[in-house]
């Protein structure tokens, strides 16, 4: 195994960066999903460093926002409509907890690195006596 030199793999960071590495999935339309998101990820100040599409129906989104706007970040992911994984909930849960309980002010103009991957999932078609069943009408 040949390890690719420092500086040419798209995902090398500078030392003392770390990436937040999140995961969420969406029952939504992909075409209109991703543009609501992008405006909401805007209007929380981050900086959107790289989109790919993967197939089939997944979107990794690279961007950067400071420490003292997670909150908006993480209500503005729910309030979208990212399901986001357990992991995920805990890694912006602590996002959430560095943020308050640093004592130090600046320390909350730190930038963070993430890197969110969303997953479209179709929605299963049911048969209708099997929607009526699970909505308690059978």
């Amino acid at each position: 195994m040949n390890p690719e030199p420092p500086g040419t793999s798209e995902t090398t960071l500078p030392p003392g960066i770390t990436v937040v590495e999140l995961r969420g999935r969406s029952f939504e339309d992909h075409q209109e999903f991703v543009p609501a998101l992008l405006d909401t990820m805007a209007s929380c100040g981050c900086w959107l460093l790289k989109r790919r599409e993967l197939p089939p129906n997944v979107t990794e989104l690279n961007f950067e926002l400071l420490l003292r706007s997670v909150f908006e970040l993480y209500s503005g992911l729910l309030s979208c409509g990212v399901e986001l994984s357990r992991d995920s909930h805990t890694r912006m849960k602590s996002l959430c907890t560095v943020r308050d309980h640093n004592p130090h002010r600046a320390r909350r103009r730190r930038v963070l690195t993430i890197r969110l991957e969303l997953i479209f999932v179709e929605e299963p078609d049911c048969p209708s006596d099997m929607a009526q069943i699970t909505m308690g009408r059978a």
